[in-house]
């Protein structure tokens, strides 16, 4: 039979076609009440057919991405925010007056603050003074808008291509000389191979000029930083094959009064006997540069450059990570503050053991003060007028900024208020949250551990029976240098309050454990991040957590490949979901945008691997169930890669289904598409694995070779 053709359902574009509703994925099953104390009843039901007010419709709508904060001269609040329910647009907000009053949306209803530099994006807006400038998601030009204003026009700074081939990022203000220093990206001549430099946007009236570069010849740029002087601008720089946790080098340029760069340093990163990854360079108030490093211990520290004898020193060490890897522009994992004896004091936070510390450093004395606040897992941070802006969650705490005031010593913090929150969750909803449990597991090679959060199924008003184990959906994290992080997060709580249980893995290769764990992935990808995550699902059904007959797993982009690899290549999994997943290296090689086309030659290795690791390759391998979900103007990942899956299963008599979204790109931004992939998989993975029906009313999608 001829494949299905295309058929529209409001934003969704899908290969297949919706099956019947049917009564068996509609009704519930019969449900024993029992007593299980003298003051609590619940309901006997099988695991994953659980009643939850954790909606799909909750999770899609209430759960909005965070792009980026800071204040303005007056010590007002700026946040970036995704709003999945305007399809995934992403405003401006500037904090409230008073409490009693309600944010106000600083962007105008047609413009979108969002770049696609390197095509994850950050760092598209920067603010001084009563303006902003931002770069604007549809045509990626520069934009300066008052914010003192109201209604005011955003107006453009920067030349229109005719297409959003030119993005910027990352800018920061130079006041000396009045202009803009931006990482520019310029896709003009291809696609693929993007030119990137640093360029300066002039700020002298408002007519539009062609933006100056100052700084060009390599492969990738970040972190444009000037001195308060305008004098000098640091900036991070790599090039291929490298990405930037891998080897960067740290510079510094001295500006001419034309704004010309004229004489460049080395500070870091070009000593060939010392490997390290560069992040964050940082002017002090007293003009000294400070930046991260992971230089001989593996771990990313803070250090500082001493300019007059060309030295860099340690500002405080610890096996911990002060940031993370720059996947996207914009990080600012610390910030100075001031103390009345006029002493350089750091607010900063590190990771450690998959928990993150919020804390000030004594420059002098090279001394950790930390700060009590209810976040155990710690991004940006932002130093306000005797006080902090943290972004940060826990794991009873959706992703939130919160206010932290501190003591006349800026050693305490004396008062902690959320400005906002990326979920509101209502009083009803908090006894259904399942609390994440830090797991440490055996790997495959002997005396090696991995790591991973542990979601056990929660459900105030149901149980299952003594006899019965959970099924156990495992998700394998992108990047795939990222890491899963044991925050409230509405997606997994979906699951769990449905009574699966969930465990998001940081297999070999994430990030928040060092270099050398970090490492452990390269040449060895398809192989450790595998097998770490069949030795985690193993760990929790020999611990007697899970029901060994009912493992699934799912996984986007990098989580994706993984998924696939460990359905091609190991018995382990009953079915999978794959969001926007590699299925052929090698192809991903030649297809994906410039930042990664060549993250897989360290990945890889050879030739021979590229073959070997692919699961498209190995389709005769696939014996289980499977869905996937891609978005039609995905980048990273070229739509081809799920088609090929999708065929091969298909004609090898595998159950599949293929889910394409029009308008979605490298990972799902609006909210009815998020609704439906989750909604989907859990009705997939029901049907095909689970052995219970879902108290949901979802209408399932037709799956092949088996509706």
């Amino acid at each position: 039979m001829a494949f299905c053709a295309v058929i529209t359902l409001g934003r969704h574009y899908l290969h297949i076609s919706r099956a019947p509703k049917s009564p068996f994925y509609c009704r519930r099953r019969a449900s024993t009440i029992v007593m299980s104390s003298a003051s609590e009843i619940k309901l006997t039901a099988p695991y994953g057919s659980w009643k939850s007010p954790i909606t799909a419709d909750v999770v899609s709508g209430s759960e909005k991405r965070l792009g980026g904060f800071s204040t303005d001269s007056l010590g007002r609040l700026y946040w970036l925010e995704s709003r999945p329910a305007e399809s995934g647009r992403n405003v401006l907000v500037r904090q409230a007056d008073s409490e009693n009053d309600e944010p106000t949306d600083i962007t105008p209803k047609d413009f979108a603050v969002r770049t696609v530099a390197q095509e994850y994006g950050g760092g598209a807006f920067s603010i001084s003074g009563d303006f902003i400038i931002f770069s604007n998601y549809r045509d990626q030009r520069l934009y300066k808008q008052s914010i003192s204003s109201k209604d005011s026009a955003p107006v453009p700074l920067t030349p229109d291509y005719n297409e959003p081939h030119v993005c910027y990022a990352d800018g920061v203000f130079d006041f000396r000389l009045n202009c803009y220093l931006s990482v520019r990206e310029d896709r003009r001549e291809s696609s693929t191979n993007a030119i990137t430099t640093i360029v300066s946007v002039d700020l002298h009236g408002n007519g539009i000029k062609e933006p100056k570069i100052l700084v060009k010849g390599n492969d990738f740029y970040a972190f444009p930083r000037i001195d308060h002087k305008g004098e000098r601008m640091a900036w991070i720089e790599w090039s291929h094959p490298n990405m930037p946790w891998d080897k960067s080098e740290l510079w510094v340029g001295y500006i001419s009064e034309n704004g010309d760069i004229k004489k460049k340093i080395c500070v870091a990163g070009g000593n060939p006997s010392i490997v390290e990854s560069l992040s964050e360079p940082k002017w002090s108030p007293e003009g000294e540069l400070f930046f991260v490093s992971d230089r001989k211990s593996g771990f990313w520290n803070i250090y500082k450059w001493v300019e007059s004898t060309n030295e860099v020193l340690p500002v405080y060490t610890l096996n911990a990570e002060f940031t993370k890897p720059l996947w996207v522009f914009g990080l600012n994992s610390y910030d100075f503050l001031q103390k009345p004896d006029k002493k350089n004091l750091i607010s900063c936070s590190y990771r450690m053991n998959g928990r993150s510390y919020l804390g000030i450093v004594d420059v002098m004395q090279s001394k950790f003060l930390p700060l009590d606040i209810p976040f155990t897992d710690i991004n940006n941070i932002q130093s306000g007028l005797d006080c902090l802006y943290v972004e940060g969650a826990s794991a009873s705490h959706p992703l939130s900024i919160a206010k932290v005031i501190l003591d006349d010593q800026k050693s305490k913090a004396v008062d902690v208020k959320i400005i906002w929150s990326s979920s509101y969750i209502s009083p009803p909803i908090q006894s259904y949250i399942s609390t994440p449990e830090l797991i440490e597991f055996p790997t495959e090679v002997p005396g090696q551990s991995a790591y991973a959060y542990f979601y056990p199924p929660t459900n105030p008003l149901y149980q299952a029976t003594q006899e019965e184990r959970p099924p156990l959906l495992l998700k394998s994290h992108g990047g795939p240098t990222a890491e899963a992080r044991g925050i409230l997060n509405l997606s997994i709580q979906y699951w769990t309050s449905r009574g699966w249980a969930f465990v998001d893995v940081n297999y070999g290769g994430s990030t928040g454990y060092g270099r050398e764990y970090r490492d452990r992935l390269l040449g060895r990808w398809g192989i450790t991040d595998v097998n770490d995550c069949c030795s985690c699902a193993k760990f929790l059904v020999d611990s007697g957590k899970v029901d060994g007959e009912r493992l699934c797993i799912t996984g986007g982009s990098a989580g994706g490949y993984t998924t696939l690899a460990a359905l091609a290549f190991k018995d382990t999994f009953k079915a999978g979901a794959s969001l926007y997943g590699v299925a052929d290296v090698k192809s991903l090689k030649a297809d994906t945008h410039k930042f990664e086309s060549h993250y897989m030659d360290n990945l890889m290795g050879d030739e021979k691997a590229y073959f070997e690791r692919s699961p498209i390759n190995f389709v005769d391998q696939f014996s289980c169930p499977m869905i996937l979900f891609q978005g039609l103007e995905d980048k990273v990942v070229p739509p081809d890669q799920a088609r090929k899956i999708y065929h091969a299963l298909k004609d090898k008599g595998v159950p599949v289904a293929l889910v394409e979204y029009e308008g979605e790109q490298h990972g799902f931004r609006k909210a009815e598409n998020i609704k439906y992939t989750l909604e989907q998989q859990m009705v997939f993975f029901a049907r095909l694995v689970g052995k219970h029906t879902v108290a949901d009313d979802i209408i399932p999608i037709k799956v092949d070779n088996l509706d």
